[in-house]
Formats: structure tokens, C-alpha cells, sequence
């Protein structure tokens, strides 16, 4: 904590001139960023006021990078907070706001449950490459690898597990 006056921000006139001389920068560094012209004034201003209420602690030279940091996280922090918001809304929202009929959000379901009783009813070999192809993404490759087996196997596995879901399923319809 420096008592010369020529090096404290807390000094109105050095603050002041401090302010215009970085003002527009950040706030389009935070724009050009972020993508948000509203929330890039805000956090300026923020970036601003808490610069203010530290002016004591922080010295001129590091006052640049003061107020970028403080913008930068201070955006990071209002982004990550958007995203549970999201994700709160899609989990509580997604089935009482769904623009579908009871009907259909009652046959998809009926449907869900025949298709996982029809999984669990293949080989347990069919099942395995199935669900390594189709969920994990594996290559049929790959999947040869991982079982030890040939592609052609792991081809057949797949092609037999394939024709016994759509029996399954056309016996559901």
C-alpha cells in the first residue's frame, strides 16, 4: 500500500482518467469475447466499482490487469450459472412443458420399455457388440479388438441382433 499520490488509483482525478483511457477497450475485448453488448457494459461496470473498492490494494501498474481479470471471471462465473440454469429448466421442464399429446408421450414410452425388453432378450454376445456399435460409437474394428473375435463375427453379432430387435418391434406395432 503506496502513500505517494502519484501512484494510488484511489485518487479521483488518476481514476478518472484511468477509466476513459480503458473503458471502451474492455468493454469491447468483453463483447467481442462473450458475444453479449449488454452483458459486456455490466460487467465493465463492474470490473469498474470493484477496482473502486480495492483502489487501496491494487497499485497503478497492476490495475490493467486488475480490471481484466476481475471482467473476465466475473463473465466465466455469469456463463457457468446460465448453464445450470439450463440444465435445471431442461430436467424439470422437458416432460411437464412437452408440446406432444399424452398419447404419444405414452406410446414412446411403451415403446422404450419393448425396445429395452428386446435388448435384454438377445445373446449376451449380440447385446455386447450392439451396444459397443450403436451407444459407445466403437468401430466394428474396434469392437473385434476389445472381444477378441474376427469383424466378420462382430458383423454377424451385430446383423443377427438387428433382425431379432425388428422382429420385436413389429411384433409391438
Amino acid at each position: 500500500m503506496k502513500n505517494n499520490s502519484n501512484n494510488n488509483i484511489c485518487e479521483e482525478l488518476l481514476f478518472s482518467s484511468f477509466f476513459k483511457a480503458h473503458v471502451k477497450t474492455l468493454k469491447n475485448y468483453l463483447f467481442y469475447k462473450f458475444g453479449n453488448e449488454e452483458q459486456a457494459e455490466d460487467v465493465t461496470q463492474e470490473a469498474f466499482i470493484k477496482l473502486w473498492e480495492n483502489c487501496a490494494n491494487v497499485p497503478v501498474e497492476k490495475a490493467k490487469s486488475f480490471i481484466y481479470t476481475v471482467a473476465n471471471n466475473t463473465t466465466l462465473n455469469q456463463i457457468a450459472h446460465q448453464k445450470v440454469v439450463l440444465e435445471y429448466a431442461k430436467k424439470h421442464n422437458g416432460s411437464n412443458s412437452s408440446s406432444e399429446s399424452p398419447e404419444f408421450i405414452m406410446e414412446e414410452n411403451q415403446f422404450k420399455v419393448k425396445l429395452q425388453n428386446a435388448i435384454a432378450k438377445l445373446s449376451e454376445a449380440q447385446r455386447t457388440a450392439l451396444l459397443l456399435h450403436r451407444i459407445d460409437g466403437k468401430k466394428y474394428y474396434e469392437i473385434a479388438e476389445m472381444l477378441d473375435i474376427s469383424v466378420k463375427a462382430v458383423e454377424k453379432r451385430i446383423h443377427g441382433a438387428l433382425v431379432e430387435l425388428r422382429k420385436e418391434i413389429d411384433n409391438f406395432r
